[in-house]
C-alpha cells in the first residue's frame, strides 16, 4: 500500500471521476476481507475506502491535491489544444471544427544523453539499387555506425527476393567488423519487401525494450508485388509491440500509398527523395530525431461524442504524415526540446449543437518515457467545446489558419488522386489547377509547374506520372514544415 492516494488506487493524478470509481470497484473486489484471507486485508480495505472517499469528493480532492509535493502534481506530458472557433454555433446545419493539439515535455531543453536506439536498417539491394544509389546508402550507414553510442543497438538487413542479416542486433559491436559487413553489400534480384521487413522485425524484437527507441527504417526504390497484405499485418503486429516503422522511398517507382500505410500503422512516417545524394540528409535527420525523443509510442485511446465524426487527422510536427482516424490514434513520439502537433478535423451533427457543450472526443494518451524507471504513463485528453448562438465573430487562431492554408492544398491533391483512380479526370485536372494557382501565390513556382505538368499528363494519359504524383504529394506536405526546415 502507498501513502499517495493516487498510487494506492493505481491512478494518474488527472484521473476522472469515472476512472476513480472503476479503479476502486476493481481493487475492492480483490482486497475485500470476504475474498482475501490475508491478515492485513481488513486494514488495506479501510485504506482503500479512505482513498476513494477522498478522491471521489471534489472538495476533498482539491484539498488533498493542494498538499501534494509539486513534483507529484506536474503531468508527465503537457497538452495544449486550440480550436478553430471560440464556440460551436447552435444551428440546424452540420458543422466542421478543427482542433490543434500540441504535446510537449513538461519543460523544454531537457538535458541528458538522449534515448538509446534499437534500430534496424532494412536496405533494398535489388538490381535497381545498383551504382550510386546503393553506394550512398552504404556510406550513410557507415557514418551512422561511427556515431553510435555504447548503449545503442543496431542491425542491418539486406533484401531483394530474399533477406539476409548483414549486421545482427547487438550493442558494443566492433565498428571495423560492422563497416566491413556494410561494404560487402551488393545488388541482385527483385524486390520483395516482406522478406526484408520480417527479418528486420525479428532483429529489433531480440532487444526490444521500453528503454530504447525501437524502430525499423525501410529503404527502397521499388515496388513489392503480392506480399502487401503480409507487410501490413506485420506492421499491425509491430505497433502492438511498440516497434515503429518508417520508410524512405527513392525515385519515382516505389509505392508511396503502400509505404505510407505501413508507416502510419506504427506512428512512423514516410520520406521521399528524388536524388541519391539526398538519402544521406534524410536518413541522418530521421536517426537523430529517434535519439532525441522524450516520449515514445504515443497512442490516443478515445471515444467520439454522440453526433461527432473524426474525418481526418494529420501530424504536423515533428514530421509530417496523415494518421488513421481509428482508436487508438498513433501519434508517434514527442521530441525532448520541441512539440508534437496534430490537427484533427471533426464533423458535428446539428442536434448535438443544441447542448451547452459538445464532447468531440474523450480518452487518454498513453506513452513510454524511456528515461524513467517505470516508462509507461498517460495523460487525459478530453476535447470538449462550448456552444453559442449566432456565428462566432472572432477569427480562428493564427496557428490553425497557417496549418489549414497548406494542409488544404495537400488534401486537394489527395482528392485529385482519388478522382483519377475513379475515372474523374476532368475533376482531377480542375483540382490540380486550383492547387497550382495557390502555389504560385505562395511563391512556390517549381512545385506549381510540376502540378500543372501533371494536370496535362492526366488529360493526355488519364493517369499521374510515377514521379510527378510523388513530387506533388510530398511537396505539398513539405509546405507544412516550419520556415528554413
Amino acid at each position: 500500500m502507498s501513502d499517495n492516494l493516487y498510487q494506492l488506487l493505481d491512478l494518474p493524478i488527472d484521473a476522472t471521476t469515472d476512472e476513480i470509481r472503476s479503479a476502486y470497484r476493481e481493487l475492492a473486489r480483490a482486497i475485500h476481507p470476504d475474498a482475501n484471507p490475508a491478515p492485513e486485508a481488513s486494514e488495506q480495505f479501510i485504506e482503500l475506502q479512505n482513498a476513494y472517499e477522498t478522491l471521489i469528493d471534489p472538495e476533498k480532492r482539491r484539498a488533498y491535491d493542494a498538499g501534494l509535493p509539486i513534483a507529484l502534481t506536474i503531468l508527465p506530458l503537457s497538452i495544449n489544444s486550440l480550436f478553430s472557433r471560440t464556440y460551436i454555433s447552435q444551428t440546424d446545419e452540420p458543422q466542421i471544427l478543427y482542433a490543434l493539439c500540441r504535446l510537449a515535455p513538461p519543460g523544454y531543453d531537457l538535458t541528458g544523453p538522449g534515448t538509446p536506439l534499437n534500430l534496424c536498417l532494412v536496405i533494398d539491394c535489388s538490381s535497381s539499387m545498383k551504382g550510386e544509389l546503393l553506394d550512398t546508402v552504404k556510406a550513410t550507414a557507415l557514418e551512422l555506425i561511427r556515431q553510435l553510442k555504447d548503449e545503442d543497438i543496431i542491425s542491418i538487413v539486406a533484401f531483394s527476393d530474399r533477406a539476409e542479416v548483414i549486421v545482427p542486433a547487438a550493442a558494443h559491436q566492433d565498428p571495423h567488423l560492422l563497416q566491413t559487413s556494410v561494404r560487402m553489400l551488393h545488388t541482385s534480384g527483385g524486390t520483395e519487401i516482406y522478406q526484408g521487413l520480417e527479418t528486420g522485425y525479428h532483429e529489433v524484437q531480440r532487444y526490444r525494450s521500453k528503454k530504447h527507441a525501437n524502430h525499423i527504417i525501410l529503404i527502397t526504390d521499388g515496388r513489392t508485388y503480392g506480399d502487401e497484405s503480409l507487410c501490413e499485418h506485420l506492421a499491425e503486429e509491430a505497433a502492438t509491440k511498440k516497434i515503429g516503422i518508417s520508410g524512405l522511398g527513392i525515385g519515382g517507382k516505389w509505392n508511396d500509398v503502400f509505404l505510407d500505410r505501413l508507416a502510419t500503422k506504427t506512428g512512423g512516417n514516410c520520406m521521399y527523395v528524388t536524388r541519391p545524394k539526398d538519402v544521406d540528409t534524410f536518413l541522418k535527420q530521421k536517426v537523430a530525431g529517434l535519439g532525441m525523443s522524450y516520449a515514445e509510442h504515443l497512442e490516443y485511446e478515445f471515444e467520439l461524442g454522440e453526433g461527432v465524426e473524426l474525418r481526418y487527422a494529420f501530424r504536423l510536427q515533428p514530421d509530417l504524415t496523415p494518421i488513421p482516424t481509428t482508436s487508438p490514434l498513433r501519434i508517434g513520439s514527442v521530441p525532448r526540446n520541441s512539440t508534437t502537433e496534430v490537427i484533427l478535423d471533426f464533423a458535428i451533427q446539428p442536434h448535438v449543437s443544441k447542448n451547452e457543450k459538445v464532447a468531440l472526443s474523450t480518452g487518454r494518451v498513453y506513452f513510454d518515457i524511456p528515461s524513467r524507471i517505470n516508462p509507461l504513463d498517460s495523460v487525459r485528453l478530453d476535447l470538449i467545446h462550448p456552444t453559442g448562438k449566432g456565428m462566432d465573430p472572432l477569427p480562428p487562431p493564427q496557428a490553425i489558419v497557417q496549418a489549414l492554408s497548406s494542409l488544404t492544398l495537400y488534401r486537394i491533391q489527395e482528392r485529385a488522386r482519388l478522382d483519377v483512380a475513379e475515372g474523374r479526370y476532368n475533376d482531377a485536372t480542375r483540382r490540380l489547377q486550383h492547387v497550382a494557382t495557390h502555389l504560385l501565390a505562395k511563391g512556390e513556382r517549381d512545385l506549381a509547374q510540376t502540378v500543372l505538368g501533371e494536370a496535362t499528363h492526366i488529360q493526355q494519359q488519364q493517369s499521374f506520372s510515377e514521379d510527378g504524383d510523388k513530387r506533388i504529394k510530398y511537396g505539398t506536405r513539405a509546405l507544412l514544415l516550419p520556415p528554413k526546415t
